[in-house]
């Protein structure tokens, strides 16, 4: 895993950790066009200053200083996806690092506190936006919401809304998934129908990403075959389900 690093001012990307990884927080947001985020190569040949996707990077390490945390993912840039194998190691691990994150930040590009006054944020003015932020419809968030013990959400403004545990009943009513789940329910004790139900009207850029976007969510491992196209890659994943299922059965 590899991190921000960010002291004095200075913004710089850490060696890929094995082992011990420091405590750090994670960024939540939706992808913009390819060309506006600030990806891995354009981080280690320093061309990302003036992307728009820089904005989110800025706003991430900030908050995670405020929170005394000198580490944080992000990851349009964090990843090497020209790697197949790093690539493949990040996608399985993906739920693990959101779950260890001190702090999960959503960054809702399309939610706006404007009018209101940091002394009063009213909730009615974002609400409705909120609602309807594109975050809830992507496959990805779907385990950014539920894998950290700590989620708070931000307006493009970098105002604080709430977090998971004080949105619960938004987010329950948003997407349909229990507030027993927010509250740290464990996803095993929930059906296999119940948690599929959750990604059903969810989308990804990559068709396959819509699958293996519930890697985590099922507490599975399972090789990336971008090229298999969605029915494929679907079919995979009911079977490493199915098999994983009956394991459990076995073994309790």
């Amino acid at each position: 895993m590899r991190l921000l690093h960010l002291e004095s001012g200075n913004l710089s990307l850490t060696e890929d950790y094995t082992e011990y990884v420091p405590p750090y927080a994670i960024l939540s947001h939706t992808w913009g066009k390819d060309t506006e985020e600030v990806t891995f190569d354009d981080f280690k040949a320093g061309n990302y200053i003036d992307k728009t996707g820089y904005t989110k990077i800025q706003f991430c390490g900030k908050q995670a200083a405020r929170d005394g945390l000198q580490y944080f993912w992000v990851d349009t840039c964090c990843i090497n996806k020209s790697n197949y194998t790093e690539l493949s190691e990040a996608i399985n691990s993906m739920f693990r690092w959101y779950q260890n994150a001190v702090k999960c930040y959503v960054y809702l590009s399309d939610v706006s506190t404007r009018g209101n006054t940091k002394e009063s944020l009213s909730r009615s003015l974002w609400e409705p936006e909120l609602r309807q932020s594109r975050w809830f419809t992507r496959a990805w968030t779907l385990q950014e919401l539920i894998a950290p013990r700590s989620v708070e959400f931000f307006s493009q403004e970098d105002e604080r809304l709430g977090d998971k545990r004080s949105l619960e009943l938004l987010l329950h009513e948003i997407t349909g998934i229990p507030v027993e789940v927010f509250q740290g329910k464990p996803l095993i004790k929930l059906t296999i129908e119940e948690r599929m139900l959750w990604a059903a009207k969810r989308t990804a850029k990559r068709k396959e990403d819509e699958a293996y976007s519930l890697l985590g969510i099922f507490d599975l491992h399972m090789p990336l075959i971008y090229g298999e196209g969605r029915e494929n890659a679907f079919i995979r994943l009911e079977r490493e389900i199915s098999e994983h299922s009956k394991a459990v059965i076995i073994v309790g």
